[in-house]
């Protein structure tokens, strides 16, 4: 997969890896375990910005008048992807935002670092380019976490939904 990455929104994190590294790092685990996004022709656009644009962009796709940490628009259906030929120019995914604000006070509010809590809302919009949906039912609920929780792993990240327990 390949990511077309606008991460100039937000500050230069703590670590020694960039927003830039770390995306990549989540395309790669995410398409080592989940198949729809195994295919290297993929092109996913990710933007690193504000909550100001993320309201903005969520008040008018989903009439959601408010901020939230991350927002897919997926342009492919799961099917197309799982039929996609490997060799051939790059096709679009679909884009990622994700609110900077928002990113930080949830991942303090967990006492997790903004990378870990990056990373899993980075997993989470790929998932949804791919055609997994929380939203349709607890048992897609609880595949799309059970994914999560693996491609995390996957990256020594621990699991969100424990952290978020505590």
């Amino acid at each position: 997969m390949q990511l077309d990455l606008d991460s100039e929104g937000w500050p230069t994190p703590d670590k020694a890896r960039g927003w830039d590294d770390l995306a990549q790092h989540c395309a790669e685990a995410a398409g080592s375990i989940v198949q729809e996004l195994a295919n290297p022709r993929l092109l996913v656009s990710l933007l690193f910005t504000s909550d100001e644009e993320v309201h903005a962009l969520n008040k008018e796709w989903r009439g959601r008048d408010k901020p939230t940490n991350v927002l897919s628009f997926p342009m492919l259906a799961r099917q197309e992807l799982l039929e996609l030929a490997t060799e051939g120019a790059p096709i679009m995914v679909g884009d990622i935002a994700l609110a900077h604000e928002t990113c930080a006070r949830e991942a303090a509010d967990r006492s997790i670092s903004i990378q870990d809590h990056t990373a899993h809302l980075i997993v989470h919009g790929l998932l949804h380019l791919a055609g997994y949906d929380h939203e349709r039912s607890d048992a897609d609920a609880q595949e799309m976490e059970a994914l999560e929780v693996h491609i995390l792993a996957k990256m020594g990240v621990a699991d969100p939904y424990r952290a978020a327990e505590r």
